[in-house]
């Protein structure tokens, strides 16, 4: 396959779309319970912890427009990349101020880059999606998001990963996290995220060569943001992201963190072998 971008591809690059979202109450008491938090405690006009503007915004299609794998068919929301294998990578978010309860907010989705290229594991493509949070007019947050396109896993083969690094052992706070199935499907749903390789084991195992059904790559970050904020005073100004081996549903995971210097954070999560899964530098004002 080529390095260079299609001129099909290439007019997707600056596209822009606007999602709109009632941040009703009722969703966030779903979301609170999956989180395993009181429901009843949020009441219409509450503050949200900052980055729980991640948890809204869904692109819903019409069920026609979804694809073997229980993403969105490619077109119908993000650029036609013609590699079968799309999984989240990293994304880098700026917080200017926070959703309440009951607001009427919208997100302006654009398509920031796309770029082809060889990797050590094949041909992939990243994605780069830039979505802006506004509520009546005035800009929340700024989320750029990183999706890794990759080539098709050849039959009776594994889905390629790294070699494992270590995770850091001089952890100030640890928080263990069993990731279990009814966990995962109570995110996807609140999510609205169909892909099979989260729910269908013989789909991730037979189609896309994992071992097992994938621990959904958001609801990592989600934890590892909700334990570094509560470990941490000050408000959550921004993070950076970055999934670097997959889990699996199923597993159990420690959720790590330095204490905080000059207001920045690195916190991270570890596998039940102490390999390295995911890095989070935050900023707190």
């Amino acid at each position: 396959m080529s390095e260079t971008l299609s001129p099909e591809l290439q007019s997707w690059v600056g596209r822009t779309r606007v999602v709109e979202e009632d941040v009703g109450l009722a969703a966030v008491r779903r979301i609170a319970g999956m989180l395993d938090m009181d429901p009843t405690a949020f009441k219409n006009g509450d503050k949200l912890p900052p980055h729980w503007f991640t948890l809204f915004f869904a692109d819903v299609a019409r069920q026609s427009d979804i694809g073997p794998d229980g993403h969105p068919n490619p077109a119908v929301f993000l650029p036609p990349i013609p590699l079968p294998r799309r999984m989240g990578a990293g994304r880098r978010v700026t917080i200017h101020d926070t959703l309440r309860v009951g607001d009427v907010a919208s997100k302006t989705a654009e398509v920031a880059a796309i770029l082809p290229k060889q990797a050590r594991t094949g041909f992939i493509t990243v994605l780069t999606m830039r979505h802006t949070i506004r509520r009546e007019g005035k800009v929340i947050a700024v989320d750029e998001f990183d999706a890794i396109y990759r080539e098709a896993v050849k039959p009776g083969e594994k889905s390629g990963t790294g070699a494992p690094v270590p995770a850091p052992t001089d952890a100030a706070w640890r928080v263990e996290k069993y990731l279990s199935s009814p966990l995962v499907f109570r995110y996807s749903a609140i999510t609205w995220n169909a892909h099979r390789i989260h729910y269908d084991a013989d789909y991730s195992r037979e189609v896309e060569g994992y071992p097992n059904t994938v621990q959904n790559g958001g609801l990592t970050m989600q934890l590892l943001l909700d334990a570094a904020v509560a470990n941490t005073p000050g408000t959550l100004r921004g993070f950076t992201a970055r999934l670097t081996r997959p889990i699996y549903v199923g597993d159990t995971i420690t959720l790590c963190g330095h204490a905080p210097k000059d207001g920045k954070v690195n916190a991270w999560v570890q596998d039940k072998d102490g390999n390295l899964c995911a890095q989070l530098d935050c900023e707190f004002a």
